[in-house]
């Protein structure tokens, strides 16, 4: 059993794409979804299918690469851990590398980026950093 679903989430895609794997596959839940769901509009995986099983289903993501093989995700980190829950406002919402990375927050509104945020002036819990 796992303690940070979430977390191992982020180690598939973060260990995917040092080993250069085409693609990594997840236990799915309501949650991974949404995160998935924003690395891919905001262009950090290619894409992702949910894929059916007798349990809780697969989350298969296809990681994305420059066309000279270089990573897209450089660095992916969890903010908010089980034992230390992190929640911020508008206002608290970090910027990542001045803008060019992205923060990923579980709000009332659903999984969302910090741009997507602070266009609707919602806060939540900050799940991780991406860039």
């Amino acid at each position: 059993m796992w303690s940070d679903p979430i977390a191992d989430m982020l180690t598939r895609i973060r260990n995917g794409t040092r080993a250069r794997k085409a693609e990594v596959w997840i236990p799915s839940s309501k949650v991974k979804v949404g995160i998935a769901e924003v690395l891919k509009s905001e262009g950090y995986v290619q894409d992702f299918d949910f894929i059916e099983d007798t349990r809780q289903g697969q989350l298969r993501v296809t990681l994305k690469y420059s066309r000279f093989g270089e990573q897209v995700i450089h660095s992916i980190r969890r903010a908010s851990r089980p034992g230390c829950r992190r929640y911020v406002g508008t206002e608290g919402l970090p910027s990542v590398l001045d803008g060019l990375g992205i923060a990923i927050v579980s709000t009332s509104q659903g999984v969302l980026s910090d741009r997507e945020c602070r266009h609707r002036r919602v806060g939540g819990e900050l799940l991780c950093t991406v860039y």
